[in-house]
């Protein structure tokens, strides 16, 4: 079985928005406090969850017609859009580690492609 493009573009979606959900979550951590209103009534918080519901109904498409071994693989990509998101949002650093770190999982990302010829 061959995984189709499509199959492979509705995951890297799916990735690409659950990135986002990790920025949310984030974002909405700073607001929690000891009770259940403030992560019941915090929008941020919730942002965060909707997008990762979002990013796994692409995902769900995606692997419907393809090989999981292929795309599975293709949701760590949210980690490079993460470390670009958490620049850009929150100021964090970046650092040699993490791109070694990004480098890393995109030569495994080519790796496990290979078996998709």
């Amino acid at each position: 079985m061959k995984t189709p493009i499509s199959s492979i573009v509705l995951v890297l979606i799916g990735s690409f928005i659950g990135s986002f959900g990790a920025v949310f979550l984030k974002a909405g951590s700073g607001m929690l406090r000891r009770n259940l209103r403030s992560f019941l009534f915090n929008w941020k918080l919730m942002a965060g969850i909707c997008f990762y519901l979002l990013s796994s109904v692409f995902f769900v498409m995606g692997v419907k017609h393809g090989e999981l071994t292929i795309l599975y693989p293709l949701v760590s990509l949210g980690y490079v859009w993460t470390l670009l998101w958490s620049r850009v949002f929150f100021q964090e650093p970046l650092t040699t580690a993490k791109f070694v770190g990004l480098a890393t999982i995109m030569a495994g990302i080519v790796l496990l492609n290979l078996g998709n010829r």
